[in-house]
């Protein structure tokens, strides 16, 4: 089979590539070893987020880099046995974090933020996937007058860059929220941002779309991948596929694909976990809150009240620890009152990150046909179809609709 172009990956970032190279009249193959959003994008905190502009950083204070060190802390576990691997990443990440670093990030991210809503929004319409989306933004809930004044940075940035907040006191959160249990100091409300009830499935409606555009979705292993005397060639279970263009969007998998080709990249994989819950008494959450102090965030989602976890640093393949499921069940029943665990096991991802927290996006360095499209970080939800549109714009020839140079794999060659 010869199509024109190739996506590998159909997670968030894969399939909104392919529906916008479809919609520019390329044939499209997507091909995935899994359905349509069953993997990272399957169990994020379901937010297409206006205002990332603080990276995670690393820790630089005292007393978090003992809570880290030890283990302590509730937003970041990690295996001993993988720090020697992570070390130089980690280290990557302390240099890509001080002050000019998270200027540069929030600058750069600023200008695909911007875009999100605006691309999701027709996508959504055209998947019939409204059921998924809410409009009405998701809050920051702060215990202390110290944790509210460490956000004193986002909130200068966000002004800066024109995103939609506002800080209220805990009487109207509690209005907003009556069925919260613990009063915070404040909370901000973040009205520019939607959230979805279901990651995994607005994805699978994006797939949907795609197919019926006329995409064709094939089961595939990506490492089958090989360059041939006319392009690019995978095979899938339809037979071998062939194309002058491919797309790598595989999220934390890329790297491995990459590698055989000549292409090193600092990509980690953070993993992270969630559960699902009943409420009990008929307690309703409204918005989608999170406890900044203490990592996690709960979000009211289609199979019930689900709570994420911050990363974890392990082997991407390693066995589950879901440790801070566990450190974190007390606490967040304290501040709403969750039920019955809904999942038979906590699941668990992996998130793609760049040391810089930007994406990987555009033409791979040295090999003709080959796109980059991964890297996404916690955004990948929030930034599948901008990118996706960029990765379509550059194949078909036409003016990016943003200048790509800073996103390109080259910054780390």
């Amino acid at each position: 089979m010869r199509t024109d172009a190739i996506v590998l990956g159909a997670g968030a970032v894969g399939v909104s590539a392919a529906v916008h190279l479809r919609q520019k009249g390329r044939q499209v193959v997507l091909v995935d070893r899994r359905g349509a959003g069953e993997e990272t994008s399957f169990g994020n905190a379901g937010i297409i987020e206006r205002d990332p502009y603080v990276p995670v950083a690393f820790p630089r204070a005292l007393g978090d880099l003992v809570r880290y060190g030890l283990n302590l802390s509730p937003a970041a576990h990690y295996h001993l046995s993988h720090m020697p691997k992570i070390a130089p990443w980690l280290w990557a990440l302390r240099r890509n974090t001080d002050t000019a670093g998270i200027e540069r990030y929030a600058r750069l991210i600023a200008l695909l933020t911007e875009r999100a809503n605006a691309e999701h929004e027709p996508l959504i319409i055209a998947a019939k996937a409204e059921r998924f989306l809410k409009k009405d933004g998701w809050f920051r809930f702060y215990r202390t007058d110290k944790g509210f004044r460490e956000a004193q940075q986002l909130h200068d940035l966000a002004s800066r860059h024109g995103s939609s907040f506002r800080i209220i006191s805990a009487e109207e959160f509690r209005e907003i929220e009556p069925d919260i249990l613990e009063v915070p100091y404040k909370a901000v409300h973040w009205s520019g941002s939607w959230t979805i009830s279901s990651p995994g499935g607005l994805v699978a409606a994006y797939a949907d779309y795609f197919h019926s555009l006329g995409g064709a979705f094939l089961s595939g292993d990506a490492r089958s991948l090989r360059k041939t005397d006319t392009g690019w060639a995978v095979t899938t279970a339809a037979g071998v596929v062939e194309a002058d263009d491919v797309v790598v969007a595989l999220g934390p998998w890329s790297a491995d694909l990459l590698k055989p080709f000549g292409l090193t990249l600092p990509l980690a994989a953070k993993r992270g976990y969630h559960l699902h819950f009943g409420s009990r008494d008929g307690a309703t959450l409204n918005h989608t809150v999170v406890d900044v102090e203490n990592g996690y965030l709960i979000a009211p989602m289609d199979k019930g009240i689900r709570l994420t976890t911050g990363i974890e640093f392990a082997d991407r393949d390693a066995a589950p620890t879901p440790v801070q499921v566990e450190r974190l069940k007390p606490v967040a029943k304290k501040l709403f009152p969750l039920a019955e665990e809904r999942d038979e096991a906590p699941w668990m991802g992996s998130r793609p990150a760049l040391p810089d927290s930007l994406p990987i996006v555009g033409p791979a360095p040295g090999l003709n046909g080959l796109w980059l499209d991964f890297g996404h970080g916690h955004l990948g939800l929030t930034l599948g179809p901008v990118t996706g549109r960029l990765i379509a714009e550059l194949i078909i020839g036409e003016p990016p609709s943003v200048d790509v140079t800073p996103y390109r794999a080259e910054r780390f060659l």
